[in-house]
């Protein structure tokens, strides 16, 4: 179950920072920081928390630029 939960709190902090950034670079660190820093949080592995949070958050306004402004 507590894996679960700390899943649940990466892609909440992912989704969270989801409207920052102009461009891909900059979504992508922020995307990077956010999962860096629910998986310290959480007690997770910060280094693939931060790729998968970087992906998910340049995925994401990518496919949804006019949620991304």
């Amino acid at each position: 179950m507590y894996k679960y939960w700390k899943i649940a709190v990466i892609c909440a902090a992912s989704l969270g920072l989801s409207a920052c950034g102009d461009t891909a670079l900059e979504q992508g660190v922020l995307g990077a920081g956010a999962g860096a820093g629910a998986a310290i949080v959480t007690g997770g592995n910060a280094k693939t928390a931060a790729v998968i949070g970087g992906f998910a958050n340049v995925a994401y306004c990518q496919t949804y630029p006019e949620r991304c402004r």
